[in-house]
């Protein structure tokens, strides 16, 4: 990346009254021109950075640049930066097209260029001919497009927006992240968005950001943070999975369930504990002998599209199973899957460090005792 539109050099946020630590030293740059998302559960930090980069409040420490200038101390209005808040903040007692044409009234535009603009953003967003409308007598879909067209009318560097359609039904909600997606693309402005709606980030996403305790865990495309997590929190985070402790043999090789399979993962420690991942999708119901592993199935909920399965192995792992083919309850089934479909993840260091000590420790240990039979099986055979 030569030019990032956006950029955090170690950025950290305190709220001084309660000593609360928000960001922990954040780093990244953002390229102009894609979609990214901040993802993470409430309270990870994702809109401290938007607030941030919008200027709503001051870093505690570090710097933010703005298309290669430092705007720390640079005022909100002086930002080439819009936001769409997830309330919409549109004025009620304006119509459609007041509301779309407030920016522009602000920089004293020509009536000419304002109603030119305007008509130009409302066929953008779908709402052509609604110019006189009340905001009052919109859909919340219809007033989240306005929201975005104001966001987009003055066409800013970037467009910030928290959570916009997590007050929307989930119909409405997938109609709009299409258009968003398309609407991003079709303007060419970088987009930051932050959600908490795992599916949603995948489905409209350049690349993510996965955040969680003020940190940013992983980052990545949508395929990259969703086929190869980079441990247990964005796993279990990012859709749904099958997680399990394994042990890394050896390049290509990993044991769980009492079995060795075959994988695609190196560049690991010989018999290094890791964990795998196999998404509920990738596993496939087979005959009980076909199968590289047996389950006894508990339940199962129809799900349109495919049915979820539960089922459980005989050492007592709860395996989550999507499958098109319907299951019988209580009826034993194998599982099957490839090499591709096991993701091996390290264990955070700090717990791989504890895994090496006690593994040194255990092997101290039985090397001692070792010697104390040995010494004791010698001092035996001279007594007798």
């Amino acid at each position: 990346m030569t030019n990032p539109i956006i950029a955090f050099k170690n950025v950290s946020k305190i709220f001084e009254d309660n000593g609360t630590v928000v960001l922990k030293d954040i780093n990244f740059e953002l390229e102009e021109g894609k979609f990214y998302t901040l993802l993470g559960a409430s309270g990870s930090g994702k809109s401290t950075i938007l607030n941030l980069i919008a200027g709503l409040i001051e870093a505690s420490s570090g710097d933010i640049f703005l298309d290669g200038k430092r705007i720390n101390d640079l005022p909100i209005n002086k930002r080439d930066v819009h936001t769409v808040f997830q309330s919409y903040a549109l004025f009620p007692h304006m119509s459609v097209f007041e509301n779309i044409a407030f920016p522009l009234k602000l920089q004293k535009k020509s009536k000419k260029e304002i109603e030119a603009r305007v008509a130009e953003v409302l066929r953008l967003v779908r709402l052509d001919g609604f110019e006189n409308r009340s905001i009052q007598k919109l859909s919340g879909g219809q007033r989240q497009r306005v929201a975005i067209a104001r966001a987009v009318i003055n066409q800013p560097k970037v467009v910030l927006l928290d959570e916009p359609l997590s007050a929307l039904d989930l119909k409405l909600r997938t109609e709009m992240q299409y258009e968003l997606r398309e609407l991003q693309q079709r303007l060419g402005i970088t987009f930051v968005f932050v959600t908490h709606d795992q599916e949603e980030a995948l489905a409209m996403s350049d690349w993510i950001f996965v955040m969680n305790d003020g940190e940013i865990v992983q980052s990545g495309t949508p395929v990259d943070i969703y086929d190869e997590p980079i441990n247990h929190f964005v796993a279990s985070f990012i859709g749904e999975s099958n997680i399990l402790s394994a042990i890394m043999i050896e390049d290509y090789l990993v044991e769980f369930n009492g079995k060795r399979f075959e994988s695609v993962d190196g560049g690991m420690r010989p018999n290094e504990p890791v964990e795998v991942v196999i998404r509920p999708e990738d596993l496939r119901i087979t005959l009980p002998e076909e199968g590289k592993l047996q389950v006894k199935v508990e339940t199962q909920l129809f799900r349109g599209v495919h049915y979820e399965i539960i089922a459980y192995d005989d050492l007592g792992n709860e395996w989550l199973i999507h499958s098109t083919r319907k299951a019988i309850e209580g009826e034993i089934v194998g599982l099957d899957f490839t090499p591709e479909d096991i993701h091996i993840m390290r264990l955070n260091e700090s717990e791989a460090e504890f895994d090496a000590r006690i593994e040194e420790y255990v092997e101290s240990e039985e090397q001692e005792e070792g010697l104390i039979n040995a010494i004791e099986e010698e001092r035996y055979e001279e007594n007798v």
